[in-house]
């Protein structure tokens, strides 16, 4: 099948069985969601939502994550991978926000990677789920299922990975395909054994084409 193949067929699979994939990661605001996902950086989405609960209770905005100290941020993150520096980063974020952005979230990714603990990957979930900008944010599940499926290739890097599926996609499946391969990653094609055997896009996956090619080859090779 080629590429162009398989894209068609992923959006054309995810759009008619999962036209509203969203985030998993609690949050009434942009200022929360950046602090989510911030924290969310090596750590389950299950774990964040947790622990913001408390968190957003005593820093519901900038100007109170600002006011206090990374010490004290700590004691509501200390469960998180990373605390401390997490920690700081959120204090650094919260102040950033009001030095040069008047306390609002920024939609350009060019202006969110200037706060501290947010890299191109924070600042692509933000402009995409907040401002629904065509970003496509490349965590684990993204780099990993994208590569099986066949939608990327040769694609070694975060960056490289996101340039190719931006090119793509159809603009307007952007935002929403960045949650599709997320959803996918965590709970089907996961790291160690994906589940291949209830996986409903085999049919068009490069991965599961050539490992069951191989497998089949070899099973007869073997039973000959």
């Amino acid at each position: 099948m080629l590429k162009k193949e398989r894209y068609r067929e992923f959006v054309r699979y995810f759009s008619t069985h999962s036209p509203d994939a969203q985030t998993e990661l609690n949050y009434s605001n942009p200022y929360e969601l950046l602090v989510a996902v911030i924290l969310s950086a090596q750590c389950t989405d299950k774990r964040i939502n947790q622990v913001t609960p408390s968190l957003f209770e005593h820093f519901p905005d900038a100007p109170s994550l600002a006011a206090s100290t990374p010490d004290e941020v700590f004691t509501y993150i200390r469960s998180v991978s990373y605390p401390n520096n997490k920690a700081k980063h959120l204090v650094g974020m919260a102040k950033k926000l009001i030095e040069e952005f008047h306390g609002e979230v920024p939609e350009k990714v060019e202006d969110l990677i200037k706060l501290p603990g947010v890299g191109r990957k924070t600042a692509n979930v933000i402009s995409s789920v907040v401002y629904n900008k065509p970003a496509m944010a490349v965590d684990t599940h993204v780099f990993r299922v994208s590569n099986r499926l066949g939608l990327t290739s040769r694609a070694t890097t975060p960056l490289a990975v996101e340039k190719q599926l931006v090119k793509y996609l159809p603009e307007d499946t952007i935002a929403i395909a960045h949650h599709w391969l997320i959803l996918h990653g965590r709970y089907i094609c996961v790291a160690r054994r994906p589940k291949c055997e209830v996986c409903p896009i085999t049919y068009f996956c490069k991965y599961f084409e050539t490992h069951y090619t191989k497998t089949t080859t070899k099973s007869k090779t073997t039973n000959q």
